[in-house]
C-alpha cells in the first residue's frame, strides 16, 4: 500500500524508541493500534454503504427493465391467441344475442316457403331383428356399420307371443 520495507520499518521503531522512550513506547503502539482499527471500521464501513448503494442501483435498473418487460406483454397480450379464443368462447356461450350479424338476420328473417320448418321424427321400435343383429356383431367383435337411416313399413298389429321375445331380447 505505501511500499514501506523492512529496512524502513526498523529506522522508523529505532527512531520511536529513542524519542518516545521505552517506559511510554507500549501505550503510544496500543493507541496506534486503536487507531488502525478506527480506520479500518470506518473504511469497512464506508465500503459497505458503497455496496449496498450499487445493490440499490441495480435493483431500481432490474425494476425498470423489468416494468418495461411488463408493459410490452401487456401490450402483446392484448392480441394474444389465447385472450381471442377466450373472447370467443364467452360470445359464443351468450345465448341472448347473436354473434354475427348473419345470424342475426337469420335469426330475425321470416320463414320462406323453401325454408320449409323440418318436423321432428321419432325413431322406430326395435325389431328382435336388429337385437339378433347387434348381438351377432358383438359376438365377432366387430363394430355395427353405420347405414342411411331406412323409413319402417307400419308394422301388422302385434301378437302377444312377441311381447315375450322383446323382454328376453332386453333382458340379454
Amino acid at each position: 500500500m505505501f511500499d514501506i520495507g523492512w529496512s524502513e520499518l526498523v529506522v522508523i521503531a529505532v527512531v520511536a524508541l529513542i524519542a518516545i522512550g521505552p517506559k511510554e513506547l507500549p501505550g503510544v503502539l496500543r493507541m496506534v493500534g486503536q487507531w488502525m482499527g478506527k480506520a479500518r471500521r470506518m473504511a469497512s464501513e464506508f465500503q459497505g454503504q458503497f455496496q449496498e448503494a450499487m445493490r440499490e442501483a441495480e435493483m431500481a435498473d432490474l425494476k425498470k427493465g423489468f416494468d418495461e418487460v411488463r408493459e410490452a406483454a401487456t401490450g402483446i397480450t392484448s392480441g394474444n391467441i389465447m385472450t381471442s379464443l377466450q373472447k370467443d368462447v364467452s360470445d359464443a356461450l351468450q345465448i341472448d344475442k347473436p354473434v354475427d350479424a348473419q345470424v342475426a338476420s337469420a335469426i330475425d328473417a321470416p320463414v320462406t316457403s323453401s325454408d320449409a320448418p323440418v318436423t321432428p321424427t321419432t325413431p322406430a321400435e326395435p325389431t328382435p331383428e336388429t337385437f339378433v343383429e347387434a348381438e351377432t356383431h358383438a359376438a365377432t367383435g366387430e363394430p355395427l356399420a353405420i347405414t342411411n337411416e331406412v323409413k319402417p313399413e307400419p308394422a301388422p298389429p302385434a301378437t302377444p307371443a312377441e311381447p315375450d321375445v322383446l323382454k328376453d331380447a332386453r333382458a340379454s
